[in-house]
């Protein structure tokens, strides 16, 4: 992508470093596979919050790309949550 005239910046928060380290590391892995010649995105993390960069040439592809990773780490939280069993769960 050229020129990124637009960009978002979403923050997801978590109880526990560990919880923002899984869905991370989750997203992660789409870095660089759904991009496009009109958006792209970086996933950073920090202590307790994950943040989805997305940056993209127009209004449309911005409000795809900000879809598209609200949905992919909606789909990690649910796979992290349904993975607690009363043993793990605090």
């Amino acid at each position: 992508m050229d020129c990124a005239d637009h960009t978002a910046s979403l923050s997801f928060s978590y109880d526990s470093a560990e919880l923002a380290a899984i869905v991370a590391d989750a997203v992660s892995v789409e870095v660089g596979e759904i991009d496009d010649d009109r958006a792209t995105a970086t996933v950073d993390r920090e202590d307790t919050t994950v943040i989805v960069h997305v940056s993209a040439t127009d209004f449309i592809a911005l409000r795809a790309g900000t879809n598209s990773w609200t949905r992919l780490v909606s789909v990690a939280e649910s796979i992290v949550n349904g993975s607690k069993t009363p043993e793990t769960a605090e």
